[in-house]
């Protein structure tokens, strides 16, 4: 890979490892706890750099990106539209026709990125129809 190790790197591998699904802005104030003054500017580099390394994945949950480490495990999330709750699913299992594209217009598939979208059962209880939450809240999905 031959990236440097640096303080910053470490960092915002730490905080994905403790918060997956983390936005950028939460990743920055993350990393400021642990290692001080950085700028977003910098936090968003290292995400990048991360990125392009497969160190880290970043999904694109309506207009906002979030990032996880990139464990290659070929899970999925469920969204819930109510609050913004991201959760892991393991890939699906039998038959998938989703993961295959019906055309693939000469791409060779590596990946196929599936999001769930519904409401989490404590938004369920609440009656919470809101649209496209992108913020994350505490409780589960």
């Amino acid at each position: 890979m031959g990236l440097r190790v640096t303080r910053p790197r470490l960092a915002v591998l730490g905080v994905l490892a403790g918060a997956p699904h983390s936005s950028a802005d939460t990743v920055h104030v993350r990393v400021q706890e642990h290692v001080g003054p950085v700028s977003r500017q910098a936090v968003y580099d290292v995400l990048h750099v991360l990125t392009d390394a497969g160190l880290v994945r970043r999904m694109l949950v309506g207009n906002a990106s979030r990032y996880e480490l990139d464990t290659h495990d070929n899970h999925h999330h469920l969204l819930c539209r109510g609050c913004g709750a991201l959760t892991d699913v393991p890939c699906a299992v039998g038959a998938a026709p989703c993961l295959l594209p019906s055309h693939d217009h000469g791409f060779e598939v590596e990946v196929a990125d599936v999001l769930y979208s519904g409401l989490c059962p404590t938004c369920r209880a609440a009656g919470d129809r809101g649209a496209d939450a992108t913020t994350p809240t505490t409780h589960g999905g």
